[in-house]
């Protein structure tokens, strides 16, 4: 069994969704495994990691909108605001997402759906850079 691991930045323009499907997708044909998984990680704990649909992008203006209905920044009871209102919000929504995706990889490629896209889940008001790990373990 072989393993390669990589990892690349995202500079995000505040909350929303942005696509690392090319870069994950170069880390894997880098790593030369024809069959076996790849993780993707991304280190923070107010971003997080979703496979969304990559064609309409108005799934994604959607899926921020409930998050921000879900889990509102001006929520009077939040205490670790620290870092301004949308602190204890962007923890707690990516509490409700995930910090790693696994995706099967068949034949050197990731075996994504047709309109299944790899997206950073940035939940802050503000940019940030954002730093994502991957690890592509197989045959």
């Amino acid at each position: 069994m072989a393993a390669h691991a990589a990892s690349f930045a995202v500079s995000s323009r505040g909350k929303g969704t942005y696509e690392v499907t090319r870069q994950v997708a170069e880390i894997v044909s880098e790593s030369g495994i024809s069959t076996g998984t790849v993780t993707v990680f991304v280190q923070h704990t107010s971003a997080s990691l979703v496979i969304m649909e990559n064609a309409d992008p108005s799934a994604r203006t959607d899926l921020e909108a409930f998050f921000d209905h879900l889990v509102p920044e001006d929520t009077p009871y939040f205490i670790h605001t620290y870092e301004g209102p949308d602190d204890m919000p962007s923890h707690i929504r990516m509490a409700l997402t995930r910090t790693s995706e696994v995706i099967p990889v068949v034949d050197g490629r990731m075996t994504l759906g047709t309109w299944q896209g790899i997206f950073l889940f940035e939940h802050r008001v503000h940019s940030h850079q954002r730093r994502l790990v991957v690890s592509v373990v197989g045959d």
